[in-house]
């Protein structure tokens, strides 16, 4: 394998190891290293049935029973499973997955590709997959309990309640039916930025009209309108955005302010230029959403979006701060968050006033 080929290889996150028609090494990556806890001098070359040694959970040599180089000329790998090598003081657990390259269907094996992971990776993939599936049954529970008991009570005993008292019920069934669906949508997005399959249909916005109407529709729901300052320089251009994605990041974060801030919630949309994705500055909005409150403390500032953060007012899924980081990166924009003047929170995104090319 080429030293261009081996360079590739090492910016790949999860282990990978080549062996060629011989079953001899040929190729391994640092992340391989890091897993078998072997360097790559020491297995190049080897013989990688007897450099590992690999055997499932049962004690049965992997090897014998999967025989990739004799065995069944249909098989094209094996599924990820987890397996032991002998360690120094107890055996050491590595995920693997099996690939067989063969020059066409029923050919002598080729490559030999193992993918490698440290078996704490697939811990802590559980163990985020057990916190999601908590946190958005907690967060269905409320609003579908609503729901289920304000239309049981409806049906049972619609002519008991009043013109006014129907209208609150059906009007609080609608408000969380939104939330169902707002939880839902946002799941499936993040999904999408996980996948890279996330599409943005970019068209001129008005970052400035957006924002006001933001405001606006946190008065509708209850809010102070003295509560919100938007302060917008004159002759602001126009960003290159999905209005629709544009929306989820300026309602996850003008809620957040309200929700976990304290006093004046104020946005600022000034004009500027910076540097996003090549390496001269271009024309960009910034936007910032501040509030008055006890602000973010040091230590967390580089947790805040990532999944399931909580600052110590717990509420809500810990996903908001996650996606809106996703689908402004989405955009080719830039997403921050630091201390305020007035000593909260302050977010602050930024978005290209010129099409970019990935959404042109």
């Amino acid at each position: 394998m080429s030293a261009d080929s081996r360079v590739d290889l090492d910016h790949l996150p999860d282990g990978v190891l080549v062996a060629g028609p011989d079953a001899r090494i040929t190729a391994l990556n640092v992340a391989a290293e890091r897993v078998l806890e072997r360097s790559r001098a020491d297995l190049l070359g080897q013989d990688v049935r007897i450099a590992l040694p690999l055997r499932d959970i049962e004690g049965q040599r992997w090897w014998e029973c999967t025989d990739p180089w004799s065995g069944l000329a249909t098989r094209t790998g094996h599924r990820e499973r987890l397996l032991l090598l002998p360690g120094e003081t107890k055996p050491v657990e590595v995920l693997v997955t099996a690939t067989y390259r063969r020059a066409e269907r029923g050919a002598p094996v080729e490559a030999v590709v193992l993918g490698l992971r440290d078996a704490k990776s697939r811990q802590r993939t559980q163990e985020e997959q057990g916190a999601l599936i908590s946190t958005v049954a907690h967060e269905l529970r409320s609003p579908l309990t609503s729901v289920k008991g304000f239309t049981a009570t409806l049906l049972r005993r619609w002519d008991r309640f009043t013109d006014d008292q129907k209208r609150f019920m059906l009007e609080t069934i609608e408000h969380d039916a939104d939330r169902v669906t707002r939880l839902i949508g946002e799941l499936l997005d993040i999904s999408r930025i996980d996948a890279g399959r996330l599409e943005v249909h970019a068209q001129p916005v008005d970052l400035a009209a957006a924002a006001r109407r933001h405001v606006e529709r946190m008065v509708a729901s209850g809010s102070d309108e003295r509560k919100f300052v938007v302060h917008a320089s004159p002759h602001l251009p126009e960003v290159w955005a999905d209005p629709d994605r544009l929306d989820q990041v300026m309602a996850n974060l003008l809620e957040n302010a309200v929700r976990h801030g304290d006093g004046t919630v104020t946005l600022d949309l000034v004009a500027t230029s910076e540097v996003l994705s090549g390496s001269e500055p271009e024309p960009v909005v910034a936007v910032s959403v501040s509030d008055e409150g006890e602000g973010i403390d040091e230590e967390n500032l580089q947790r805040v979006f990532t999944r399931f953060w909580h600052s110590h007012r717990r509420g809500g899924t810990g996903l908001g701060l996650y996606l809106v980081r996703g689908l402004v990166e989405a955009h080719g924009g830039r997403i921050s968050v630091g201390r305020a003047a007035s000593g909260g929170a302050e977010f602050r995104f930024t978005l290209p006033a010129s099409v970019p090319d990935h959404v042109a």
